[in-house]
């Protein structure tokens, strides 16, 4: 079993998620990637315990990371249960359904059937009780939402998960979602949405602003546009990137001429400001107090310690970000 640093919460900064009594570290950890049946279950462990030891106690999951499906819960599962099992009560754990998990009518989308068996499932695969927030990964336009809430609801009152999360939903729908789920007294706090420099949605679809009207959290993922906001790509595109890698989220269309003299420009700023990409990339997603949270990702420990220099980061001036809306 792990023994943490026991300095961890030192430096780490903590926010309230929304109007709730609920705090989320600046910097989350998210399994979307490298937690897999093909990645290295010891690489896996010190991306983890190399968090924890610096703060960073919310792990973000969902039952379709991989690969397979599934992969990702029972890893991590498997690092509860060895390392930091004893640490439960300080971790924070999400995890979600939405996204086909199982063939047949029953495994994907919102119904009230496919939301509480994934769940079930979930705690299974992670051997655990309960998971701290159970979220719908993405807006189902068959279901009723009020089936769909229904589920989040008795996944709450049933004791498998402490609060009530949406992924993927837009600002209209999310506060038809959040007027459902007051009436039913269910402690929905926050939303899960894709944000960065790069990739405004949720400020054009209205998330973003009504999330902050109606004292919801944020917590954002893919902040770096799947490494586009680094400094990886400036010189042509590396074999191990994930661009070569994997080509599902990141295609090679993606880096054109346009985009790459966004990029180096985006960088120049950083290096005027004494710091990375990378972390003023973090820090802008950071820069206004609507977002709680910023979802991380890791092949390496290294990483985790590299993206918690945002912490440092100074404030923006009023010209870096009128340079950084110029080349988004």
């Amino acid at each position: 079993m792990h023994t943490p640093a026991s300095d961890r919460y030192d430096s780490m900064v903590y926010n309230r998620c929304g109007h709730s009594g609920l705090k989320l570290p600046t910097l989350s950890l998210g399994l979307w990637h490298n937690f897999g049946d093909t990645a290295r279950y010891d690489n896996m462990k010190a991306i983890c315990l190399t968090a924890f030891d610096h703060g960073i106690v919310s792990f973000d999951l969902a039952n379709n990371y991989g690969p397979e499906p599934g992969a990702a819960e029972r890893n991590f599962g498997r690092i509860l249960r060895e390392e930091l099992g004893a640490h439960r009560h300080e971790l924070l754990i999400s995890t979600k359904a939405g996204y086909g998990m199982w063939p047949g009518p029953y495994g994907d989308f919102g119904s009230r059937k496919y939301l509480l068996t994934s769940l079930d499932q979930s705690l299974q695969r992670m051997g655990l009780d309960y998971v701290d927030i159970f979220y719908h990964h993405r807006m189902d336009p068959d279901t009723p939402l009020e089936e769909t809430m229904g589920a989040l609801d008795q996944a709450v009152k049933s004791g498998k998960a402490l609060y009530a999360g949406l992924s993927n939903y837009d600002g209209p729908t999310m506060a038809k979602a959040a007027a459902i789920l007051t009436d039913l007294h269910c402690p929905f706090v926050i939303n899960q949405n894709r944000y960065s420099i790069f990739d405004r949605t949720i400020e054009k679809n209205g998330l973003k602003d009504t999330a902050v009207r109606l004292g919801k959290g944020i917590i954002a993922f893919s902040p770096l546009a799947q490494g586009l906001l680094t400094d990886r790509y400036l010189h042509g595109i590396p074999e191990d990137s994930r661009m070569r890698t994997d080509g599902r989220f990141l295609k090679d269309n993606a880096l054109t001429p346009e985009r790459l003299a966004q990029i180096t420009a985006l960088n120049d700023l950083a290096a005027r400001r004494g710091e990375s990409l990378a972390t003023m990339a973090l820090k802008w997603i950071l820069k206004d107090g609507a977002v709680t949270s910023v979802l991380v990702g890791a092949s390496r420990p290294e990483q985790v310690l590299d993206d918690l220099k945002v912490l440092q980061s100074p404030d923006f001036t009023e010209e870096e970000l009128a340079i950084i809306d110029r080349n988004s």
